[in-house]
């Protein structure tokens, strides 16, 4: 049968032009493939690309945090190009701390609120971490440096009590590091390195000069053949510091292209280019290179306040078996099993709020370790509804001497109920707060810290969880007791309700505009928690808790944030000329922020207070007093090393 002739001359265009949408749909689905890889692998790095592989950044040098890595192929002496460039780096810079103040109002917040469960990834073993929100928005005094996993804020307050949201913008005209990035500036001070890399810091240095060369000799037409060996000696220079980040890894023939572009610059040197655009392209160079520095500066404190805010996944670890074990486990409830001694006046009590397990229990051992009679002391825990059965197992499978224990959970709908006027329903353990003044001495202006802990919202609800216990000790679970506390139990309150150190170098009159126009001693010093005697007669006759409530909603209004924010100056006015000052020598405060105390003056200490962002529990710990805190770890407990938990 003849094949009509339209349908055989169609026949082979047809086909081609199958083949050819076939080959098209195979090339597209491998580029799509390939270019992803391509990207991730950072090997698109290797081609220059613009007039000199404009707006490149060098990854060695963003490691190492020197300077910037901008080149620009021409050069224009007018604004408009100056402007655009910085904005390279300025953008960045707006866009992580507008990122930064949203997740911390929202996106990280909203998510912690009830599962508190967040895992993120870091070089080191128990670096994955679990987040704990106390609250969906926090209000800052000039910064903060919240520990989310104890609900504490350590917020700093200037003395005009003026306060902002955003933590880490201090003002430009802030002299200070620690009023703009906290107690960070103190951790990268003690802990900084001298760089040890000068072959890779010179390099650096001559591809900075290069940069600034180049644009003028290009444009020169007796120079191009410099020109050319000058892109050339760049583009090498770009090349090798993407893969080397220390001398070590330097090649062997270094010494000779250090050499090489020492030559090249000195040629670009001696050529007849206008000085003005060179010192132009340096400074703007130098600025980019300035903002790029304070963009990794942002960058650090906060990953440095991040760690500070994190309870690690290690910790998380152990408070899940606990609770699984609680729940297999028969064992008898430690309310039945102390029943006799939880509410007799005769015996010594102590309470501590806390979510952390490990730093209760090493509270709790040095108290009882350092004790003349455990038996006669009683543990008043008090915790939230996802540590609770951790709580009651762990303190119902360790031995303590025959002290006894009771474990609250404050977020019980018996407690919301009850105690629902005060503040929050939530745990609210002690809160910490810098406090920063600067005044001018002989024309010079003269900053100072001083760092401030008292009771948190949880505290105050102590008269009517314990109704008929007259006194009690309480301690933070950053307190480290080095020696028998019966002195303190035998310390006379002279009609007051609560002892305490006082830290004069806060006095009430410095922070009138913080406090309010109310009737006090502007002379009277501040008070610190941590290790206090209480007498809970005392405070329940003066009804102290409903005067602070008060005094937060006269503050602050209803919310939780601005609670928190509160909690410094309602604690100090309820409280006013009710403390009997301890003797300063018992309790030696400051092992979490100050890297300067006399280990003399440590041991003497009847106990030691972690107060501070350092907390000996984290890798920010300072290492010369964690010691201290690892003489009282607890390392019994087999799922210590199933969750690779060390001191």
């Amino acid at each position: 049968m003849k094949t009509p002739h339209g349908a055989a001359s169609n026949s082979p265009s047809k086909w081609r032009w199958r083949w050819f949408f076939a080959a098209a749909f195979v090339a597209l689905i491998f580029f799509s493939l390939l270019v992803p890889l391509f990207v991730l692998l950072g090997l698109h790095n290797i081609f220059p690309y613009g007039h000199l592989m404009q707006n490149r950044v060098s990854q060695s040098e963003t490691n190492l945090g020197l300077s910037g890595s901008t080149i620009i192929g021409s050069w224009e002496t007018n604004g408009s190009q100056a402007e655009s460039n910085n904005s390279r780096i300025g953008s960045p810079v707006k866009k992580f701390a507008a990122t930064f103040v949203e997740e911390e109002k929202g996106n990280l917040t909203s998510q912690f609120n009830e599962t508190s469960k967040i895992t993120s990834s870091s070089a080191e073993d128990d670096n994955n971490t679990t987040y704990q929100r106390p609250s969906s928005k926090v209000h800052t005094i000039i910064n903060s440096e919240e520990r989310l996993y104890l609900n504490k804020t350590e917020t700093d307050i200037n003395e005009t009590g003026n306060y902002q949201k955003n933590m880490l913008s201090g003002g430009q005209n802030v002299k200070s590091c620690q009023l703009k990035f906290g107690s960070y500036c103190t951790w990268y001070e003690e802990n900084k390195q001298k760089m040890k890399d000068s072959t890779v810091k010179r390099i650096k240095d001559q591809l900075f000069v290069a940069r600034a060369y180049y644009p003028t000799i290009v444009k020169l037409n007796e120079t191009s053949k410099l020109a050319l060996e000058m892109r050339q000696r760049i583009q090498v220079y770009e090349q090798m510091l993407n893969k080397v980040i220390s001398d070590l890894d330097l090649p062997n023939f270094v010494a000779e292209m250090i050499e090489k572009m020492d030559e090249t610059i000195a040629k670009a040197k001696s050529c007849d280019v206008n000085c003005h655009n060179v010192d132009k392209k340096l400074q703007q160079l130098l600025d980019m290179t300035e903002d790029e520095a304070h963009f990794h500066m942002k960058q650090s404190a906060y990953l440095y306040q991040l760690n500070v805010q994190t309870l690690l996944k290690s910790y998380h670890c152990l408070a899940l078996r606990l609770t699984v074990r609680y729940f297999n486990s028969l064992s008898e409830d430690l309310a039945v099993l102390h029943a006799d001694k939880l509410e007799d006046p005769n015996l010594r009590h102590y309470v501590l709020f806390s979510r952390n397990i490990i730093s209760t229990a090493v509270t709790v051992n040095s108290t009882v370790m350092n004790s003349e009679d455990p038996d006669n002391m009683v543990f008043h825990l008090i915790t939230d509804r996802q540590n609770f059965y951790a709580f009651k197992s762990w303190f119902s499978s360790q031995s303590y001497k025959g002290a006894s224990f009771q474990i609250f959970n404050i977020e019980d709908s018996q407690f919301k109920n009850k105690y629902s006027n005060l503040s929050t329903q939530n745990l609210s353990p002690s809160e910490e707060f810098r406090i920063s003044f600067s005044r001018t001495d002989q024309e010079a202006q003269v900053e100072r810290t001083e760092y401030l802990s008292v009771f948190g919202h949880s505290h105050f609800s102590l008269p009517d969880l314990l109704e008929n216990i007259p006194k009690v000790v309480v301690l933070d679970d950053d307190v480290v007791v080095q020696k028998d506390l019966s002195s303190l139990w035998n310390f006379d309150l002279g009609g007051k309700v609560i002892g305490a150190v006082q830290c004069c170098g806060v006095r009430l009159g410095q922070i009138k505009n913080y406090i309010g126009e109310f009737r006090y001693d502007s002379d009277s010093c501040a008070w610190m928690s941590g290790l206090n005697i209480v007498d809970l007669e005392k405070w329940r006759e003066l009804d102290i808790s409903s005067m602070y409530s008060r005094l937060l909603q006269r503050f602050e209004g209803m919310n939780e944030e601005s609670w928190r924010i509160g909690t410094l100056r309602a604690s100090l006015l309820a409280f006013h000329d009710l403390v009997q000052p301890l003797q300063t020598e018992w309790i030696q405060s400051g092992l979490g922020h100050d890297y300067k105390l006399a280990h003399g003056r440590i041991r003497k200490a009847l106990a030691l207070h972690f107060d501070g962002s350092m907390k000996p529990w984290l890798h920010l710990g300072i290492l010369r007093y964690k010691k201290y805190w690892r003489k009282y770890f607890p390392r019994d407990d087999p799922f210590m090393a199933e969750c690779n938990i060390n001191p």
